[in-house]
Parts: C-alpha cells; sequence; structure tokens
C-alpha cells in the first residue's frame, strides 16, 4: 500500500530501533485500565516493537501497517504471538470495525498521519470509554554523542526540523472534541547497543530521510564515522518515552 511516507528502503533498518521504556507502557496499560485478553489496534505497527510489547501483556493485537516491507519484517517477529493479526490499512482509515477496541496505539507514527483525522478514526473504532494513545522514543539530545549527531543533522539539512514528532499533542487531542481530558506519561530508558546495530539503525529515520533528499547516504556515512570513532564496542543511547493518552468522550 503506498503512502506519502514510504518505508520501504528503510524497513530493514527500522529492526535495529529500540524498544519502548517498558515502565512507561505500563503505565500507560494500567491508566487505560486493559485486561490480558482486550482488544488493542496498533496502528502503524511497522516492525511490531509496540505490537510485541501489547501482546506480551495478553492483549488481543490488530496490527495495521500500509507498509509491505515493514508488514512483513512484523509479521516474522511476531509469529510466536498466536493473539497478534496482521492487517493493511492507515491512521486515517484502518478498516477496523466500529467500536471494536479497548485501546488504539500509535508507536511513532501518529506523526505521519493527518492527526485530524487519525483522531476521528480512532474513536471510530474504540469501544466506548476505550482509550487513545500516542508516543516516540525521544533520544536524549543532551548526550554528548547524541549532541554530535544532531550537528551532522544540521550541518547537512538547512532548517532541519523533527515535525511534529516532538510536539506536545495535548492541543491536536483536546481540539478535537473527541476525547476526555489528555494523560501524559513519560519513562527513561537506557539501550547499550552494539555500535553496528546502532549505525544501521539511523537508515530507518523517516524524518531524516525526507529531509535529506540526495544527502541521506552521506549523512549515515558522517554518523558512522562519528560512532566508529568513539572507539567503543557497544554503544549506551538514553532514551525518554513520552506518551499522550487520552479517553473516549
Amino acid at each position: 500500500m503506498k503512502t506519502e511516507w514510504d518505508y520501504t528502503n528503510l524497513a530493514d533498518a527500522y529492526l535495529k530501533r529500540p524498544d519502548y521504556a517498558k515502565g512507561a507502557i505500563d503505565k500507560m496499560l494500567q491508566t487505560a485500565g486493559v485486561k490480558p485478553n482486550d482488544r488493542a489496534c496498533d496502528v502503524g505497527a511497522g516492525a511490531a516493537h509496540l505490537t510485541i510489547m501489547l501482546a506480551e501483556y495478553g492483549l488481543n493485537v490488530c496490527a495495521v501497517e500500509p507498509n509491505d516491507a515493514m508488514r512483513a519484517n512484523g509479521i516474522k517477529r511476531t509469529v510466536q504471538f498466536p493473539k497478534v493479526s496482521w492487517h493493511e490499512g492507515v491512521g486515517e482509515q484502518t478498516k477496523m470495525d466500529a467500536e471494536a477496541f479497548q485501546l488504539v496505539t500509535f508507536g511513532s507514527s501518529f506523526n505521519v498521519c493527518d492527526r485530524a483525522k487519525a483522531l476521528e478514526e480512532s474513536a471510530r473504532i474504540l469501544a466506548p470509554g476505550g482509550w487513545f494513545a500516542c508516543m516516540w522514543n525521544h533520544r536524549d539530545l543532551e548526550d554528548a554523542l547524541q549532541s554530535k549527531i544532531e550537528m551532522i543533522l544540521k550541518e547537512n539539512i538547512e532548517n532541519y526540523s523533527y515535525g511534529s514528532r516532538r510536539e506536545d499533542q495535548t492541543d491536536v487531542i483536546s481540539k478535537s472534541g473527541l476525547f476526555r481530558d489528555v494523560i501524559y506519561l513519560e519513562g527513561n530508558v537506557e539501550h547499550d547497543v552494539r555500535k553496528e546495530d546502532f549505525i544501521e539503525g539511523w537508515k530507518s529515520h523517516g524524518t531524516v530521510y525526507r529531509q535529506s533528499k540526495e544527502k541521506f547516504d552521506l549523512i549515515n556515512q558522517q554518523i558512522g564515522q562519528l560512532v566508529e570513532g568513539e572507539g567503543k564496542e557497544t554503544i549506551r543511547v538514553p532514551y525518554t518515552t513520552r506518551i499522550w493518552m487520552a479517553q473516549k468522550a
């Protein structure tokens, strides 16, 4: 399924992306009050990073992903979870049944949707009293290595922007009029990543890919040289998982 954000060339690199902070995901699930065997729809499920965490909790998960290559990787990674099913769709049109889910999640995917339409679709497929949640892993940009990587991005991309992925999502959710008060959750996590995997993981960054155009390979080469220059086999990367969630009105 073709979309404006085409992840086909990034799909395998996306397997190297970090998982979300378990503490933050646990708080989200507790806040939503979901129980094992409840139904969740994970929208923009990609390579199943969030899908797996939902399945491990015991939820029945419909993973919705438009990109064939990403969906294929997600299917491989969740083969051991019989309660996970995969479907082609987008945030604005999931093709799921109305009022079918207790929880609808967007893991690092809400920013690539028309957010207003994705909220309308989420409200449509949520059962009464169900919960919407969107989240991202944000690198700590004050970390010494991450700060140097930011300089590489800004030197190569004029007016580099993270778009809405680093914005507070409260206003867009509230303005929809479809949900109750927005709740914000966060949790910190540090990932010890093999340097090869960290370098490969940068090849999955759609935000960089879209803005860098013909410089994408050069940027990844420079990041690789920087990381190799650290002289470490393992890179410690600090992240904050940030979650905005709200109950269907």
